[in-house]
């Protein structure tokens, strides 16, 4: 069985809604980061690539197994879902037996391995607490144990990290990137420091369609030129903000330091070296979507 989810010509549509245009992917073993906007179709694709949601046209394979063919897909997928919720009833310890049982798990395999999971989640000391009783950084990490209860080859994590605290938000990214060294991870997610952390290769979503597929280093260097940073007075910034495509702004006391995307640089700036966000914002911009994007000057 190869380790390579390959997607050619997908289209999916709700209603006379088209979600998914066209979309071509291939993704290999290792880390994958799938960026764009809330709405850009990530979820979507998530749902496809995990058997809930059926496609219009185009094909889908995992692993080598026709994306049709669902019972088996879902054996070799773990996937946790934006909205994760889970048993609140239950203690960490109970959920995970009972979701290792659906598995087909025996008892001495149940007990194997939710010891092992719970331990690679850095929750053995909360096995006995209550879900409810949980952070919610807690039951993040809970729902990617339970989602590696069958040992997939693929796991689909959408959006993870969101409403997170920097320190979970820093752990999660870590979970994820040791779990990645045996199979394929997706990342979905519209926060860019989640791709810049974890990922080497990435796509662009936005409206349903592909606008990159590639490494963060290729991006980057599109991006390269085109990143300019200036300081400027507080009162200066209604002007910037409408002269100027600003990525991020930084205030300090009276004075306010921003970064932006221009072809040429403008008086009392410096070009810097662009960083993921600079980069993602500068494709938004090339593929047209600049009115789209410009209130959406800090992306988290």
């Amino acid at each position: 069985m190869n380790n390579t989810i390959k997607i050619q010509n997908l289209n999916k549509f709700y209603g006379k809604k088209q979600a998914l245009c066209d979309v071509n992917l291939t993704i290999g073993q290792g880390m994958f980061g799938l960026l764009g906007r809330n709405g850009a179709g990530k979820t979507t694709l998530m749902r496809t690539l995990a058997t809930l949601l059926p496609k219009r046209s185009g094909t889908v394979s995992v692993c080598g197994i026709p994306i049709e063919k669902d019972q088996e897909i879902r054996k070799i997928i773990g996937y946790l879902p934006q909205e994760f919720s889970i048993y609140p009833s239950m203690n960490v310890l109970e959920a995970m037996d009972y979701l290792a049982l659906l598995n087909g798990l025996t008892k001495p395999e149940r007990k194997e391995r939710t010891a092992l999971l719970l331990k690679k989640v850095h929750l053995t000391e909360q096995r006995k607490k209550k879900i409810k009783a949980l952070s919610g950084g807690m039951k993040r990490r809970l729902g990617i144990a339970q989602a590696l209860l069958n040992n997939p080859k693929v796991l689909i994590v959408d959006e993870p990290t969101a409403g997170l605290d920097p320190e979970e938000r820093i752990r999660f990214r870590n979970l994820l990137s040791e779990v990645a060294e045996e199979r394929i991870v997706i990342l979905s997610t519209h926060i860019v420091g989640d791709i810049e952390a974890t990922c080497e290769k990435i796509a662009i979503l936005d409206s349903g369609r592909v606008l990159y597929q590639g490494t963060v280093n290729r991006l980057l260097a599109e991006a390269d030129g085109s990143v300019f940073t200036k300081t400027a007075d507080r009162a200066e910034l209604p002007s910037l903000k409408k002269n100027l495509f600003i990525t991020s702004m930084h205030t300090q006391g009276t004075s306010v330091s921003v970064r932006f995307l221009a072809e040429n640089t403008v008086p009392g700036a410096h070009a810097c070296a662009p960083n993921i966000e600079d980069a993602y914002m500068y494709y938004l911009k090339k593929n047209g979507l600049e009115q789209e994007v410009r209130e959406d000057v800090v992306l988290a």
